[in-house]
């Protein structure tokens, strides 16, 4: 159960009403922690979206974009966005058993996806002191500077919504991760 207010969608009115329409046009509906933010702060839900609009516009791939939140969410232990991410990197085009192996660190089928992983891992554990030698793999698996500055974009919007579904325990509206 939520520990946060939460309004019935059908209940939302100006800014909020806007933004959960929009979401339910674009993706069916409006996933639980979209819901709670934007019943309590329709700016910070406008906020997320646009800094997700902004990744997919980035120098990273969707299956890249999805290996950062999966890495994070795992890291943070949010279950709400593991179950969210391991449902959207399978339709970006990761396998069940490459979303295991990035969440955990370990080797799958793609080095360059593994050292993005590898590097990610790195940034959350160590709050950002990475070593030189992680920026060094990451850039010798092929990554640019670019992409290393929005890799941090994706680590930042991840974040947002691992401690948002933390604090307010957001109930699981997606199948949950293996």
């Amino acid at each position: 159960m939520s520990r946060l207010y939460t309004q019935a969608v059908s209940e939302a009115s100006g800014h909020a009403a806007q933004l959960f329409s929009a979401i339910k046009g674009a993706v069916g509906k409006v996933p639980n922690a979209y819901v709670t933010i934007g019943s309590n702060s329709p700016l910070a839900l406008e906020a997320a979206l646009n800094l997700d609009a902004a990744l997919r516009k980035s120098s990273l791939s969707a299956k890249e974009i999805e290996v950062v939140k999966l890495a994070v969410s795992q890291d943070a232990q949010c279950d709400y966005c593991l179950a969210a991410h391991t449902l959207m990197g399978g339709k970006a085009g990761l396998s069940v058993d490459a979303i295991v192996a990035v969440r955990h660190g370990q080797p799958s089928d793609d080095a360059r996806l593994d050292a993005l992983a590898r590097f990610v891992h790195s940034v959350v554990t160590t709050s950002g002191d990475v070593p030189a030698e992680v920026v060094l793999a990451v850039k010798q698996a092929g990554y640019s500077d670019a992409q290393i500055v929005d890799t941090l974009l994706a680590v930042a919007s991840i974040t947002f919504t691992n401690l948002f579904n933390r604090v307010n325990l957001t109930p699981i509206d997606f199948p949950r991760a293996a």
